[in-house]
């Protein structure tokens, strides 16, 4: 005599189970992938977002208009800056100036400080002056590139202007001269 036992693992049940459990598998690595992707992309996130915020109140308070100035450092004993002026949120004016000449005596005055207006702006090309960029774009730029965390360079965060961007870049590793990729702003001030 045979019994006929009913299995409670039927092909169709299995099927079902196997389903449910890719299923959950693939909702808990797409969780783990988002949850991955949340992670900041930029080192010294903190205080760069504290400083954002500083710098948003300064510009709601200024009116959007204030001028900055960054300044780069050369050769050995070359020094410049550049003063970058914006009203209500546009550039009007781009200065620069060589602090030190010592060794530049051969390079045309006119090459060792300038100004450009609204009509000239950016006509300066191949010198050491700052781009001329508001500091929303200071920002920004910060964010996307100086920032990013990669395994080959060490990235510098500073916020001295009254907790604003006093210097932001990166060096690459293995390095040796001249490798700071980045801004130095040693003032920013209301108009």
């Amino acid at each position: 005599m045979e019994i006929k036992v009913k299995s409670i693992f039927s092909a169709s049940i299995i099927k079902k189970r196997v389903q449910y459990l890719f299923l959950a598998l693939v909702l808990l690595l797409l969780s783990l992938f988002i949850s991955a992707c949340k992670k900041s992309d930029i080192t010294n996130k903190n205080a760069y977002e504290q400083s954002l915020q500083t710098w948003l109140k300064f510009k709601e308070n200024s009116n959007d208009t204030y001028k900055y100035t960054v300044s780069q450092y050369l050769w050995p004993n070359q020094r410049s800056i550049t003063i970058i002026t914006v009203a209500n949120g546009k550039i009007t004016q781009r200065y620069y100036k060589n602090i030190s000449t010592k060794g530049l005596e051969n390079i045309p005055k006119k090459a060792l400080g300038w100004v450009e207006n609204e009509s000239n702006l950016n006509t300066h090309i191949n010198n050491p002056a700052a781009q001329a960029i508001t500091f929303d774009q200071v920002y920004e730029i910060a964010k996307t590139t100086w920032l990013l965390k990669e395994k080959d360079s060490t990235s510098i965060f500073e916020a001295k202007n009254n907790c604003m961007i006093s210097i932001c870049g990166f060096n690459r590793e293995g390095c040796v001269d001249d490798c700071f990729v980045g801004i130095n702003i040693t003032s920013i001030e209301k108009l």
